[in-house]
């Protein structure tokens, strides 16, 4: 199997590499990191490509879709992504937009792209990460909030539409809670709860795709996160989302 990964220099990315390359998959690996990826490739037992791209910027995701559309993808892993903390009327206009560059127009673009692939020889994995902040609205890290919940939506309503086509590409969204990587450092924010292993959720976010699971979400203490907040009001859950991310602040 052949399998592409952004955002596969650090953090989630990379450990879904590590895991794939003991099940001897042939990884293609996208990063902004040239020397981090290099590194990465001499260190995994398995064949590996690596591929320079800033995926904030729409062209770039074009030329590297052009560059492994021939390489038969049999996996699609959109990990690629980052967030931003502080009052919207605060945070830096061109990095948002970056964002949701990087959030949303890069795995919409790349989704459509390799699906389409996969469609036409019925078969394939795709696994959109997204996070638990696609769950709910989230002031103080709104736009980033808003970014994962794109995610989320479009994975379901892909995964319902090629169930109703009775298809053998199947899609997956990964929703986890905080997770101990370079992301908090990135987003200017600590953790407020203690956050999960990176290699203990990559793999078990690559087991559940393989055995076809839509939303997957590591970790007991989220998954009953999710289940109590359908109980909620949206304005309670805003109240509690609001006190969470101020004990993020440095």
């Amino acid at each position: 199997m052949k399998a592409l990964i952004t955002g596969a220099s650090s953090g989630i990315g990379l450990d879904m590499a590590k895991y794939l390359a003991t099940k001897k998959c042939e990884l293609i690996l996208v990063a902004k990191n040239k020397e981090k990826l290099e590194k990465v490739q001499e260190s995994l037992p398995t064949k590996v490509t690596i591929i320079v791209a800033d995926l904030s910027n729409e062209q770039k995701v074009k030329e590297l879709y052009a560059l492994i559309k021939k390489e038969d993808i049999d996996i699609l892993i959109n990990n690629a992504g980052f967030g931003l903390f502080g009052n919207f009327t605060d945070t830096d206009l061109s990095t948002e937009l970056d964002m949701i560059n990087t959030n949303i127009r890069a795995v919409h673009i790349l989704t459509k792209f390799v699906l389409k692939d996969m469609e036409k020889k019925n078969s394939g994995y795709i696994l959109n990460v997204a996070s638990s902040a696609a769950f709910q609205p989230g002031p103080l890290m709104s736009t980033y909030y808003a970014t994962k919940s794109y995610v989320y939506q479009l994975s379901e309503a892909l995964y319902y539409e090629q169930k109703k086509k009775k298809s053998n590409v199947h899609i997956s969204v990964l929703c986890p809670g905080p997770v101990d990587t370079n992301f908090n450092n990135v987003a200017k924010v600590r953790f407020a709860v203690k956050p999960l292993n990176s290699g203990y959720v990559a793999r078990y976010a690559i087991d559940k795709m393989f055995d076809n699971k839509m939303l997957i979400i590591p970790g007991f203490k989220m998954k009953c996160a999710k289940f109590f907040s359908r109980f909620a009001s949206d304005k309670l859950l805003l109240k509690i989302i609001y006190r969470i991310q101020r004990r993020k602040a440095n």
